[in-house]
């Protein structure tokens, strides 16, 4: 009876130590594999919120009042260097400074982007201060309206008319010409158009509109003391563009200095008048 009393206790005791630490160790070793399992989703799970607030960050970045003004009168501004002759980049960086980037009260209540003042305008008017008190701004439906009429006021008067002999992308001529004729009386007025010019590459909208209208016809680029200057085209020769100004060969190649014959698409030529 001791015997199997004794054989009795010494199998519990060992089930008891076959069982126990076995047990143990599993426990250990899930709870290790649920742990790291658990790091590595929510690194995961960080990368892509961080990703997300990188892009976010991204999309919510403001656009600054200049490049907005820019985006929504660039169109406005080319269309009328194709109406008249003066450069994109002149008449963005005009309505920039002289606006406020839109934001100013002429620009607000008036929709006169570029001070232009009264002058003989029969049409609505505001008062303002600006040199002196309260004085007379010319006052526009829309803004559209407020471009088209500082094309017409440049054209139209004689104390302009030298900038037009200026090549069409001489952005830096145009600023000193405006302030010379009297357009504004701030000595630094050609330096602040010409800084906005470069900082923003207004320029750029100048060289589109250049572009384009090569592209379909034939550009007089300037007109002085004689001579024309056009931009060669695919398929011109000298002889196709004597004929076609009703001059010689002889004497294009002489005013610009040529050896050959050979022409450049894209070439700038003087030709005799």
């Amino acid at each position: 009876m001791k015997k199997t009393y004794k054989y009795i206790l010494l199998l519990v005791i060992a089930l008891a130590f076959s069982c126990g630490p076995k047990k143990g160790i599993v426990t250990k070793r899930s709870d290790e594999k649920q742990k790291t399992e658990t790091t590595k989703v929510s690194t995961e799970e960080q990368k892509v919120n961080d990703k997300k607030e990188v892009k976010t960050e991204q999309k919510s970045k403001p656009v600054s009042k200049v490049d907005a003004y820019i985006q929504r009168y660039s169109n406005i501004a080319m269309t009328e260097m194709r109406k008249s002759k003066i450069p994109a980049s002149i008449t963005l960086a005009q309505g920039i400074l002289e606006s406020g980037s839109g934001n100013g009260r002429l620009a607000v209540e008036a929709n006169n982007h570029f001070g232009i003042k009264c002058h003989g305008w029969k049409g609505a008017k505001i008062y303002h201060d600006d040199d002196r008190s309260q004085e007379c701004f010319r006052k526009y439906r829309k803004p559209e309206s407020s471009y088209e009429d500082h094309s017409d006021f440049l054209t139209g008067r004689k104390r302009y008319a030298k900038l037009f002999d200026l090549e069409p992308d001489d952005y830096k001529g145009w600023a000193k010409g405006l302030r010379a004729a009297g357009y504004a009386t701030d000595r630094k007025y050609p330096q602040k158009l010409i800084s906005l010019i470069e900082r923003y590459e207004l320029y750029k909208y100048d060289q589109e509109v250049l572009g384009q209208s090569n592209s379909e016809k034939r550009e007089l680029v300037k007109v002085n003391q004689g001579v024309k200057r056009i931009i060669v085209e695919q398929g011109d020769t000298l002889y196709s563009l004597a004929k076609q100004y009703n001059t010689t060969v002889d004497k294009i190649k002489s005013l610009n200095n040529m050896n050959s014959n050979d022409l450049v698409a894209g070439q700038e030529l003087m030709i005799p008048n």
